[in-house]
């Protein structure tokens, strides 16, 4: 199973119009039953911040360290023109920061 987690701040969700703690729990429900994939995109100005992926990657490493973080870049379209594409050393670094905690971290887009 491959689930989206959009970032790690409320804030954001509600954004999205979203809750956090609703993807959390359907996450730890998910991995208890079945492989799991979780996949980020970074989107400049909103979830690319290192602290927040170290926050992201300690929670999915106290659920199974042994989950997949996909790190992907996000490129401009649709409703979201309004930013640029983000860089791909942000990508790299954010995989990094998250690799440290988990065992499987890829990049995406890159």
């Amino acid at each position: 199973m491959n689930i989206d987690l959009k970032g790690f701040t409320e804030e954001y969700y509600r954004k999205l119009c979203g809750d956090l703690e609703t993807v959390k729990r359907f996450i730890v429900r998910a991995a208890d039953e079945c492989h799991v994939e979780l996949t980020t995109l970074i989107v400049p100005g909103e979830n690319d911040r290192e602290e927040e992926m170290e926050r992201e990657a300690r929670w999915i490493a106290s659920v199974d360290p042994d989950i997949v973080l996909h790190v992907t870049r996000f490129f401009p379209r649709y409703h979201m023109t309004d930013r640029d594409a983000t860089d791909a050393e942000t990508v790299y670094r954010l995989r990094d920061t998250a690799a440290r905690y988990l065992r499987n971290v890829y990049t995406g887009n890159c």
